[in-house]
């Protein structure tokens, strides 16, 4: 009886020293599948074959006799298992491994022996089904198993007996703890094979359900990406009225209405507290009725002094049952000032080309009138010649201020040929230095070199040139220096015509090309918008830089053509 206490205690000690490769296996799938990070770190199989690797050394360690006959050593179980779910390399490792230390510690020892503890006859068997057995399915994989473990175990058991002692003499309790050995061992071999199968299981399912979990949450940032860079300002809320979501562009747009508010506290409240501070009743209370209805809507609200246009759509679940609400916003305020910007264009287009019939057909008799007024004056008493005089000055001043208008309400294309801007200058210098002498003024001159051709009216930029200048020279008092210069500046040629008067401020710079506006005495407000209209009819821009008492500088900005046209010969005016 007490042989029989301390065979359980041996075998029991063999279970449990072949059940330490799965607790090691079980280790590893616990921490998280570090292989996959870490190159230096062997992979689940590797680390499988070297749990099995210490699993035989301990059944070794530990192994036994059963009454003096059967080897006690359940190393061959942890060795098969290794051999079938290892690679052809690391399973003959493995089965050279248990075959060195079943010669080393086997008892007794000899071949035949060596040879039967290790069950090296099923090695074959074992090598040739490991393909099948890893694409099988869990009872094909326990059935292979069985199949090599149990004829070993058989021998294992029965072997001894061959020597010299029949197998009818053997002790009924002898016996059946030898069986119960046998069928145990097939019944653990059974629990292994199900334990590692369904651990893998569990950890496919886990590194597919890791990987859906990525791609979920890298599409959801990617979507996130998205509206933020879609002009637009969208934000979800849920079945609650709590907002959900926002992009970059509707945070900003509620900043500039809260500019205390962030998006940890938008997603922390209700829609109708947040915009309940912004809005008015009226407008919240459209608000609310919009999130209310769960249909798709469009509405116009206004906030402030912008005006807003609200679409809503509800959000459906697979099932089509709607789940919140997305809400986006479209400011409409710059489109509104645009539209009504360009409805005034219109008008005023239409109203520029009246004026100009108009002025036109006022030309033909103002001519009447100054002849016939000439002829009157011949015939009229010297004494009111100067009457005569005054009244056909104030005729020529609004036939002048008539042709100003008509310039500036030119729309035609200007002819333009390739022409040197110096030339156009050095013609016109003679004129300039006239009246800058009569003034007591002077002219200085920083024309640049190898300026390339430009495609101008020359008839026009000479009256640009003429115009600014002259409003120079008035703006000077005597020993006053006009500065005429010109240089290029990256694909551009500018023309600066700087003065030394006493600058312009600040509030009258935005309303200098204005029709009709002039700080001069008897000025008409039309010479800078003419100006203004004829650089933009050559593509051009008039940027003006002043100081208070330090002067001003006109700079026409001209660009320049292609090559091929800078390629033909200018012309000479």
């Amino acid at each position: 009886m007490i042989a029989i206490i301390y065979a359980v205690k041996d075998i029991l000690l063999q279970i449990s020293a072949a059940c330490t490769f799965l607790f090691l296996f079980q280790w590893r799938l616990d921490r998280g599948h570090p292989g996959n990070r870490n190159n230096t770190f062997p992979d689940d199989q590797t680390f499988l074959m070297i749990c099995c690797s210490l699993s035989i050394t301990l059944c070794m360690a530990l192994s036994s006799t059963l009454f003096g006959l059967v080897y006690l050593n359940l190393a061959i179980l942890p060795a098969y298992i290794g051999i079938l779910y290892g690679n052809l390399r690391s399973s003959a490792y493995l089965a050279l491994y248990f075959f060195l230390c079943t010669g080393l510690f086997s008892m007794p020892s000899g071949l035949d022996q060596l040879l039967l503890n290790t069950g090296v006859l099923m090695y074959p068997l074992l090598f040739g089904m490991a393909g099948r057995f890893k694409q099988g399915a869990l009872i094909a994989k326990i059935g292979i198993l069985w199949g090599a473990l149990f004829p070993s175990m058989l021998f294992i058991v029965i072997g001894p007996n061959l020597h010299g002692r029949s197998i009818l003499s053997t002790p009924p309790g002898e016996g059946i703890l030898a069986a119960g050995y046998v069928l145990a061992t097939l019944a653990l071999g059974g629990l292994f094979i199900t334990y590692i199968d369904r651990a893998w299981d569990r950890l496919q399912i886990q590194i597919r359900l890791q990987g859906i979990s990525e791609k979920f949450q890298w599409e959801s940032e990617k979507l996130q990406q998205i509206t933020n860079v879609v002009p637009l300002n969208i934000m979800e809320f849920d079945d609650n009225g709590y907002v959900t979501g926002l992009n970059e562009y509707m945070l900003s747009l509620m900043q500039r209405h809260c500019p205390q508010l962030t998006r940890e506290i938008i997603l922390s409240r209700p829609a109708s507290q947040i915009f309940g501070h912004s809005m008015d009743q009226a407008t919240l209370s459209r608000m609310q009725e919009v999130l209310r209805n769960r249909q798709r809507s469009n509405t116009r609200i206004r906030v402030d002094s912008r005006s807003y246009h609200i679409f809503t759509a509800p959000l459906e679940h697979d099932s089509g049952v709607p789940r919140g609400i997305v809400m986006i916003i479209q400011d409409l305020t710059e489109e509104e000032k645009l539209r009504s910007e360009l409805d005034n264009v219109e008008r005023l287009s239409l109203v520029g080309q009246m004026a100009a019939g108009i002025t036109h057909e006022i030309r033909n008799p103002m001519a009447v009138v100054r002849g016939f007024l000439q002829l009157m004056r011949e015939k009229s008493p010297e004494d009111l010649h100067s009457y005569y005089h005054i009244v056909m000055e104030e005729l020529d001043r609004a036939n002048s201020i008539i042709n100003d208008f008509l310039s500036l309400a030119q729309t035609r294309e200007s002819d333009k040929e390739p022409v040197e801007l110096h030339l156009v200058i050095e013609e016109l210098v003679p004129l300039i230095w006239a009246d800058a002498n009569l003034r007591g003024q002077s002219i200085e001159l920083k024309l640049g070199t190898s300026m390339p051709l430009l495609q101008l009216n020359v008839r026009e930029i000479k009256q640009l040139i003429l115009n600014l200048a002259r409003n120079a020279m008035e703006a000077m008092d005597a020993k006053g220096v006009l500065t005429l210069e010109t240089r290029e500046l990256e694909d551009t040629v500018q023309l600066i015509i700087r003065d030394t008067g006493s600058g312009i401020p600040q509030s009258q710079l935005q309303q200098l090309f204005s029709p009709f506006f002039t700080t001069k005495n008897h000025g008409t407000g039309l010479g800078l918008p003419l100006c203004l209209s004829i650089a933009e009819r050559h593509s051009g821009t008039i940027r003006v830089e002043s100081e208070v008492g330090a002067g001003t500088a006109m700079i026409v900005v001209f660009p320049v053509e292609e090559k091929d046209s800078a390629s033909r010969k200018p012309v000479y005016v």
